[in-house]
């Protein structure tokens, strides 16, 4: 046994969980550093849907009870969530990549717990996907938000939740996985559904099944926390869940990362 192997087994297991957790995250932040490409391609994409769609809905967009509200400021947070979106798609699809290259099997004999490994990869991914989601927010100007009057605390907090969420949900579909292109059929099938149920694009109309699967879809809360911190914590009417809050958005948002973690351990333990 080497110098090197006796200091390793002398460290605790908490020790050893949170150097592999260090590694796995600043090797996703070094490779999203390296790729220029990855940068653009998350960001172009909304900008251009957001700007089409935006001004093409302006002229015939009419919200409710908030008619100031123009349909580029009410559809700005939802694109900020498919910037996010979007990157924890590109960033969770590495785990495929790199069983394929070696390196995931490397992880996997290292003394570090299996939970830690999906905490450091969805606590990388979910950073490069802040970093991302951040650059988009330099456009709030442009949708009719000032800098100065956004909760920065409350838009950080539902972010790195919902972020976070999205990031193990995308491990645990990338582990069970063994091919990029089923996994995005499978995210787009799943995740995309959702990000346009969720209030991103349109106000859910009045009583009826759209509604339901508004209040029952965790991205909801997502859109709706990060508009509201948009707004500095009072929401226009019409444009968010009826009868929320922001305590009740971030906690749906934090059992929602919660679940996904969940999900993402367990199949990350299952025998393949």
């Amino acid at each position: 046994m080497t110098e090197t192997d006796v200091l390793v087994a002398r460290r605790s297991p908490l020790a050893q969980d949170l150097s592999t957790i260090g590694v796995l995250w600043r090797r996703d932040l070094t490779r999203f550093a390296r790729e220029k490409s990855r940068v653009a391609g998350a960001l172009i994409q909304p900008l251009i849907f957001w700007l089409v769609i935006g001004s093409g809905m302006s002229s015939t967009f009419r919200l409710s009870g908030a008619q100031d509200v123009g349909y580029v400021e009410y559809f700005f947070p939802g694109v900020v969530i498919m910037v996010v979106l979007f990157t924890a798609i590109f960033a969770t699809m590495s785990v495929i990549e790199d069983r394929h290259s070696g390196f995931l099997q490397a992880v996997l004999t290292a003394p570090g717990s299996r939970t830690s490994v999906v905490i450091g990869k969805c606590a990388g991914a979910s950073s490069v996907a802040l970093v991302q989601g951040a650059m988009f927010l330099l456009l709030a100007p442009l949708a009719g938000f000032a800098i100065g009057g956004i909760d920065w605390l409350a838009l950080g907090a539902s972010l790195a939740l919902m972020s976070f969420a999205l990031c193990t949900l995308g491990f645990a579909v990338a582990w069970w996985l063994d091919s990029t292109a089923g996994y995005h059929v499978v995210m787009s099938l799943v995740l995309l559904p959702l990000w346009i149920m969720s209030g991103a694009m349109f106000p859910a109309p009045g009583p009826g099944w759209i509604r339901w699967v508004e209040r029952l879809n965790p991205m909801s809360y997502g859109v709706s926390a990060v508009r509201r911190a948009l707004y500095s914590g009072e929401l226009p009417a019409g444009t968010g869940i009826a009868g929320s809050s922001a305590l009740l958005e971030l906690t749906v948002l934090g059992v929602f990362a919660l679940v996904c973690l969940g999900v993402g351990v367990r199949v990350c333990t299952r025998q393949r």
